[in-house]
């Protein structure tokens, strides 16, 4: 769970917590400015999001949750149902878009990882959604009675179970990004860069075939958009 405070055109404080500590969420927070607005993206279920409510009352701040949309701040959406696509996907998109007018690739490597195709002109024709580099490992370790040691290195002929779990993790999302650059590129909207964010980047900013845009705050840049225009 990420929060930052925006000040004009910088932010002034960030942070994060993991969903399991919802209950925290707050107490590190510093006071905020008069007219201070709070607007979030939950995709953590009810409890979450109760409890990010709670948080935001304690500060005095009225929360307002966004919906993923048909179309918004230059962003058409290519689902069949619209309102289905996660929140935090919506507002990565607006973001990307807002940053650069160009066909591109948005990924965030979490606990799942998305691959969102996004044509230059706004329309999101639609993505791929994957279980993260370190999901697959996890699985592998509660799923697997042999495979209890899943953290290793990278390397191209892993020589060692833990490189080759690690190894393979990596290697499996990379072809999830790779697939979809074909995938563009078979419709004439061949990516010119990839907008990378989540904690398993740094895993795979380094292997990508494109120009990697690095943000880590992405969804956090598209709630500010949505922000300013509501």
């Amino acid at each position: 769970m990420k929060w930052g405070l925006r000040v004009g055109e910088a932010w002034v404080a960030r942070g994060a917590i993991a969903s399991a500590e919802a209950r925290k969420l707050g107490r590190d927070w510093p006071p905020m400015p008069p007219g201070t607005r709070a607007l979030g993206s939950n995709v953590g279920g009810r409890e979450v999001q109760r409890l990010v409510y709670e948080a935001c009352a304690r500060h005095d701040l009225l929360l307002s949750l966004i919906d993923s949309r048909g179309e918004q701040l230059g962003v058409t959406s290519g689902y069949r149902d619209p309102a289905q696509l996660g929140t935090d996907r919506w507002a990565a998109l607006i973001a990307a878009h807002g940053e650069a007018r160009v066909h591109q690739l948005v990924v965030n490597a979490g606990t799942a990882l998305t691959v969102d195709a996004l044509r230059a002109d706004g329309f999101f024709p639609g993505g791929l959604i994957v279980p993260g580099p370190a999901l697959m490992r996890r699985s592998l370790e509660g799923g697997t009675a042999q495979l209890r040691r899943t953290e290793g290195g990278f390397d191209a002929f892993p020589k060692s179970t833990p490189d080759a779990i690690t190894t393979g993790s990596v290697q499996a999302a990379l072809g999830a990004i790779a697939r979809m650059c074909e995938a563009m590129q078979a419709e004439g909207i061949a990516p010119e860069r990839i907008v990378l964010s989540g904690g398993g980047a740094p895993e795979l900013a380094g292997r990508l075939p494109l120009p990697v845009a690095l943000n880590d705050n992405l969804v956090l840049d598209g709630l500010v958009l949505i922000s300013r225009a509501s």
